[in-house]
């Protein structure tokens, strides 16, 4: 009788914890750094991967989107910063959000070891919010294979 009862008690934190672990890699997308505080959103279709980092409240503090090609094309007057992310090199490019003229964007493209593309996107109204999206964002970690998504 012990048992059953602690079993009942263990069985949901055990599914919590796995939980927790599960959306920092979640199907196709990267890793992120436990101390980031997001999870992932994920939605495969074929050999593409759609990812959204979100915070605790379920905003989005970046998205991205793996595949064999992506639409956004960078323009080089629009390069904001230079990053890293997973040891690549990588620019920011501005943006705009239709409507919203005080909201900061960034994208950039990361071009992985088997061959896709992942375009990363993210929006902030502030700039400190801006910063803190770009150091989550350049924590994350492709590995070296492709990402299943599975």
């Amino acid at each position: 009788m012990k048992v059953s009862a602690w079993l009942l008690l263990a069985l949901p934190l055990a599914c919590a914890v796995s939980g927790v672990a599960h959306a920092q890699a979640a199907g196709g997308c990267p890793r992120l750094p436990a101390d980031t505080g997001l999870t992932w959103e994920h939605r495969a279709a074929g050999k593409a991967d759609f990812c959204r980092a979100l915070r605790a409240d379920g905003s989005e503090a970046f998205g991205l989107y793996i595949a064999d090609k992506v639409p956004f094309k960078p323009k080089g007057g629009n390069r904001a910063e230079l990053g890293r992310i997973d040891g690549r090199e990588i620019a920011w490019y501005r943006s705009e959000v239709a409507g919203q003229p005080n909201v900061e964007t960034r994208e950039t493209l990361v071009e992985l070891p088997d061959g896709r593309i992942a375009h990363v996107w993210l929006q902030a109204r502030s700039a400190d919010g801006l910063r803190a999206s770009l150091d989550q964002a350049q924590s994350m970690q492709f590995g070296a294979t492709r990402l299943s998504s599975n």
